[in-house]
């Protein structure tokens, strides 16, 4: 995203990345989009597939006590989010990129980066070495980052918080089990009922961080999702074969500062939440927005001083989403050696939120991205 937004503006970039095209469209990842990312895609001429193929979601429910409480997103805040998968946001974006003669270059291996010069050295999928000099370096090199550390220990600061629990999430093959997304509290812990297509969906639980997936049937995984959504209402759960499982564990990070000299970092290079709260592809394409509007800044029209606000104007949001999101993490799941009163607290809390205008707001707030200034 941020090498199409730079293009747009005159701006030569190359992009490197050690996985395949392929490898990288068969990763299933999240699949929330805040309205300003659907927004980002369509407007800057990526694609306007995201309007056709995904789904507006104007709100979720938060599921307790064994009943439902829908929060109105479009009612509260005049917003929706788009149920859009990542993989298909980097096919639009990879396809974008080819159709404008943008240089991308998959599969490379042995990645050096120099943030005196500054350049990047590497070898190509067809086995050359090649070196890259540039104005300005950006390490959106994931959650582990290579580039982050060449940041001197001197004058970085990295925080963290690592969570006592995992989700274990399966795809399966089966209908939809509602039309929007389902945040489940329950005695047995935490679930979270979500949609792909109209034939395969993803749905999560609470798990220990040690659990081993291959030691779960289908038979048991779907037991255990139906005990955490059960409930008086007789919500139930449409079952179908279990396509993939895997344990996602839970790390809050933020790495400050987001630029130094030459180097910037954007997306989980800098920070990664909780998914509970759905921010972080989100808080990435947030990252490339302003960076590219600073990098045209100091490169197209002679302002590197520029540069220095992407730091602040990034963190500002960045700490916003960590703590919605650790709110609405420690809010839904259950916290080991949790106590009778510590579970009745967290059911005082979700009955305040969905009860009160201003609490229903806050999380609509939060979630679809629409803080206030």
């Amino acid at each position: 995203m941020l090498s199409h937004l730079l293009s747009r503006s005159g701006i030569d970039s190359v992009v490197i990345d050690n996985r395949t095209r392929e490898e990288i469209e068969n990763t299933v990842r999240a699949g929330i989009l805040e309205a300003d990312s659907a927004r980002l895609l369509v407007d800057t001429g990526v694609s306007d597939r995201v309007l056709r193929d995904g789904h507006p979601h104007e709100g979720i429910d938060l599921r307790f006590g064994g009943e439902s409480h829908r929060v109105d997103f479009r009612k509260l805040v005049g917003e929706s989010v788009w149920l859009y998968p990542q993989t298909a946001v980097f096919v639009d974006l990879a396809n974008a990129r080819e159709r404008d003669h943008g240089d991308v270059r998959f599969g490379v291996s042995g990645t050096e980066v120099d943030v005196t010069t500054p350049s990047m050295r590497f070898v190509d999928s067809d086995g050359r070495p090649q070196e890259v000099r540039c104005d300005l370096l950006v390490g959106a090199d994931g959650s582990r980052s290579v580039c982050r550390n060449e940041v001197p220990e001197s004058v970085r600061t990295h925080r963290s918080r690592e969570y006592p629990f995992a989700w274990f999430g399966i795809i399966t093959e089966a209908p939809r089990s509602a039309p929007e997304l389902v945040y489940a509290h329950s005695p047995r812990g935490f679930a979270l009922i979500s949609q792909r297509t109209d034939t395969h969906q993803r749905m999560y639980f609470q798990c220990d961080p040690e659990t081993d997936p291959s030691e779960w049937t289908d038979d048991r995984i779907w037991e255990e999702l139906q005990a955490r959504v059960a409930g008086p209402d007789g919500f139930t759960l449409k079952e179908g074969p279990v396509t993939e499982k895997t344990v996602l564990r839970f790390r809050s990070f933020v790495a400050e500062p987001m630029r130094h000299g030459s180097l910037l970092l954007a997306g989980d290079a800098a920070h990664t939440v909780p998914p509970t709260g759905a921010k972080g592809l989100n808080l990435a394409l947030a990252d490339v927005r302003v960076l590219s509007e600073l990098i045209e800044r100091a490169l197209r029209r002679n302002d590197p001083a520029a540069l220095d606000e992407y730091g602040p104007r990034a963190l500002d949001r960045v700490w916003k989403a960590q703590h919605f999101s650790y709110w609405m993490t420690t809010m839904l799941h259950t916290l080991p050696g949790a106590t009778d009163f510590d579970v009745r607290r967290q059911l005082g809390e979700l009955a305040s939120v969905v009860a009160s205008e201003s609490g229903s707001r806050y999380l609509a707030e939060g979630y679809t991205g629409r803080w206030p200034a």
